[in-house]
């Protein structure tokens, strides 16, 4: 391993609760929920100022992922079995002959194909990797991972390198 910098971020308040339920073709669990939790790590080039990147961006545009997520069903847009209809106010969600229906305020509406915490760490990832683009903070960042802990001991994790080594 080459030697290098990098951060790791896993505050107490870096966590959303949701509900969710993992289907797929000839199988739905019942529908529950996690209190989960995120990290981040960052591996990058040491700034002129010092740092790889500022502790306070990464938990503060991550809080802000969890917080969108937090206390919602998360309903993933791209399945394959499921049968999303919205209908004013109200989302319902079909599997089969099981029918859900929502307040719209109260889902989370993702791109992935399922709510497993493998393809929330990659959606995070995602939208945090945009998150620091945005703040043009990505110059310094080799690669970003984010985990995802359903609970204790629990946890998937998605890294991907952002620049070239």
């Amino acid at each position: 391993m080459k030697p290098g910098f990098s951060i790791h971020v896993t505050k107490e308040n870096l966590k959303f609760s949701a509900a969710h339920f993992i289907a797929y073709p000839g199988f739905r669990e019942p529908l529950h929920g996690h209190n989960y939790q995120v990290g981040v790590r960052v591996e990058g080039r040491l700034a002129d100022i010092g740092y790889v990147l500022d502790f306070g961006l990464i938990k503060k545009l991550t809080k802000e992922i969890a917080d969108r997520l937090d206390e919602r069903t998360i309903i993933p847009a791209d399945s394959d079995c499921l049968s999303i209809e919205r209908t004013g106010s109200e989302l319902s969600v079909l599997y089969g002959h099981d029918r859900f229906v929502f307040p719209v305020s109260d889902v989370a509406i993702l791109p992935i194909a399922h709510s497993s915490a493998e393809e929330l760490a990659r959606y995070i990832w995602s939208e945090l990797r945009d998150a620091l683009q945005a703040q043009n903070a990505l110059s310094d960042v080799i690669s970003l991972e984010i985990s995802v802990a359903e609970g204790p001991g629990q946890a998937a994790i998605y890294h991907e390198n952002i620049a070239k080594i």
